[in-house]
């Protein structure tokens, strides 16, 4: 039976949230991170539109908030390198399994991993020209996510900008990613969670009215392809 996403499935929790869920498991879905990212995640995108003209001002200051296995930093790293820019770029997770993971694959990225909570950075009052989070938003509560938007701006600074980036929650994303991964469930995807919880992360995302309707003021909502939603925030340029 197909599930019902007429609305969020709040309650439906994804595997890998599970503090005692299976380690090789979860390192393994770290590891595919990676792949996984960079067909439904559209990083090139970010990095074209947002960070490198940017890091072509001078240096930048990077933060991903609920980074993983930390394979947007080292992709991000790995092309600031190639195009000759600079920036210091901090791996964000509240889950000590992922943030001793991705610090031990930094593969010589220099990516800076913490972990600790936005509310952390906030208190020791760092600031970053650009601040990011890629399928976060679908994890948080409401008041969590009114905490997440509040303490991001702030870390942002005057002139940053943020940008949470997300799938958006439909019929279509679902039907695909459930085909896509199919054929790989038996391979490249076996022993991992991704198929599961992606389906899970489906089902719990938020649609465009819905994440507009939550949005404090001065945030935008974007779509894009595929079934891709951001929360935006930032100077008008951005």
């Amino acid at each position: 039976m197909s599930p019902d996403l007429s609305v969020r499935a709040v309650a439906a929790h994804e595997l890998m949230d599970d503090p005692h869920a299976d380690q090789r498991m979860l390192e393994r879905t770290y590891r595919r991170f990676a792949l996984i990212n960079s067909v439904v995640s559209r990083p090139g995108l970010l990095y074209r539109r947002d960070i490198r003209p940017r890091a072509r001002r001078g240096r930048v200051r990077i933060l991903d908030v609920g980074s993983g296995g930390g394979d947007l930093c080292r992709m991000l790293a790995a092309r600031l390198r190639r195009d000759g820019l600079s920036a210091d770029i901090t791996a964000l997770d509240a889950d000590d399994r992922a943030t001793r993971w991705a610090s031990a694959h930094d593969a010589g990225a220099a990516v800076r991993y913490l972990c600790a909570h936005t509310a952390d950075l906030v208190r020791a009052g760092e600031t970053f020209d650009i601040v990011l989070s890629n399928h976060v938003l679908h994890h948080l509560g409401s008041d969590e996510l009114q905490q997440l938007l509040s303490e991001t701006r702030v870390l942002a600074g005057d002139g940053g900008l943020v940008v949470h980036g997300d799938i958006a929650r439909s019929r279509f994303a679902y039907v695909l990613f459930a085909a896509l991964t199919l054929p790989l469930a038996k391979n490249l995807l076996a022993g991992s969670f991704i198929r599961d919880d992606g389906l899970t992360s489906i089902r719990r995302s938020y649609t465009a009215p819905e994440l507009a309707a939550v949005a404090p003021s001065g945030w935008q909502v974007r779509t894009g392809i595929p079934s891709r939603i951001e929360l935006r925030w930032g100077p008008a340029d951005a």
